[in-house]
C-alpha cells in the first residue's frame, strides 16, 4: 500500500491506497511540537485500530506547508516504515507546466491541488482549497497551473475579529436562517460566512470573465461542504482532492523512488 500525507497549517489529512483506491483516511490536528517518535507512536495506534500493519506500506509520499516539520515526518517514516518518503517540492515530477513568476514559492498543497484535480475533472478548472489560507488555482484546458488567488481563510477571519473586538465573542462557524439577524452571534455567522461566500464567488466570476470561458469549479477543505451549500459557483465538493493528487504524484516518480527507497532498506539491513 502507499500512504499519503498531507500536513496542513490546521490538520494533517492522511490516507491508504491500493492503486488508485483510497482504502483508509484520517485527519489530525497539526502539532508543530510533536517528534518523530511522537507521530511514529501515532500512527501505529492508527492503523492497529484499522486492522493495517506498517509492513504493508511500500512507500510514502509527503506534501507540507509545515517546513518545521518535514524533518521530524521523514525521520518517522524512516524509523517505524523502514522508507524514505518522497517529498513533494523543487525536483519532483509533476507532468504541469507552472506558469508562475517562481515556481519555487508556490505551496507544494497547491501543486498537488492541481494535479489531483486535473487527474479526476480535467481542465479548465478552478480549485478552491477552503483552509488557514484559502488559495484559488487556476488549472488550464492541458492542466496547467496558470496563476491564482490566496485570500484569508474563513476560520482565520473569525479568529481575528474575536482577537481584535474586546466584545465580540469567539463563535461557531454555522449559517444563520436569515440575514438580518437579531443577536450578535448570529449577526457575526451572517458576516463572516455569507460574506466569505460572497467573496469566494465574486473572485471566482473574475477568474472566469479574465480566462474567457466556462470553468468547473472544485472545492476542497475542511469547511468546503458548508460553504457550498451556500456558495452559486462551486460546482463540486471534493474532501479527498489532495491525496488524489498525492497519489498521482507518487506515480508520476515511483520509478526512481522504488530504487531509492530499495537502497535504503539495504543499507539499514546492513548496518
Amino acid at each position: 500500500m502507499l500512504l499519503v500525507f498531507d500536513i496542513g497549517n490546521s490538520n494533517i489529512v492522511m490516507g491508504t491506497y491500493e492503486g488508485k483506491k483510497l482504502v483508509k483516511h484520517w485527519r489530525i490536528s497539526t502539532d508543530r511540537q510533536k517528534t518523530g517518535d511522537e507521530y511514529g507512536m501515532l500512527m501505529n495506534d492508527l492503523f492497529n485500530y484499522q486492522g493495517i500493519r506498517m509492513t504493508d506500506i511500500h512507500a510514502i509520499i509527503i506534501s507540507s506547508v509545515v517546513p518545521p516539520l518535514v524533518v521530524p515526518m521523514v525521520k518517522m517514516c524512516e524509523r517505524y516504515f523502514h522508507i524514505r518518503p518522497l517529498v513533494v517540492g523543487p525536483g519532483i515530477k509533476t507532468g504541469i507546466k507552472l506558469h508562475y513568476e517562481n515556481p519555487r514559492a508556490i505551496g507544494a498543497d497547491r501543486i498537488v491541488n492541481v494535479v489531483g484535480a486535473y487527474e479526476q475533472y480535467g481542465g479548465p478548472l478552478i480549485v478552491i482549497d477552503i483552509g488557514t489560507a484559502t488559495t484559488f488555482d487556476v488549472v488550464g484546458d492541458e492542466g496547467d497551473f496558470l496563476g491564482g488567488v490566496i485570500a484569508p481563510g474563513i476560520g482565520t477571519s473569525a479568529d481575528a475579529l474575536f482577537q481584535r473586538a474586546a466584545q465580540l465573542p469567539r463563535i461557531e462557524l454555522v449559517p444563520p436562517k436569515q440575514i438580518i439577524c437579531r443577536n450578535t452571534i448570529q449577526g457575526m455567522q451572517a458576516g463572516i460566512i455569507f460574506g466569505y461566500v460572497g467573496q469566494i464567488d465574486e473572485i471566482v466570476r473574475r477568474i472566469k470573465g479574465e480566462y474567457g470561458k466556462e470553468m468547473k469549479v472544485i472545492a476542497t477543505g475542511g469547511l468546503s461542504r458548508m460553504i457550498a451549500k451556500e456558495s452559486s459557483t462551486i460546482d463540486k465538493v471534493d474532501h479527498f482532492l489532495t491525496l488524489t493528487g498525492l497519489q498521482a504524484l507518487y506515480e508520476r516518480n515511483a520509478d526512481r523512488r522504488e530504487g531509492r527507497n530499495a537502497d535504503h532498506l539495504q543499507r539499514e539491513t546492513e548496518a
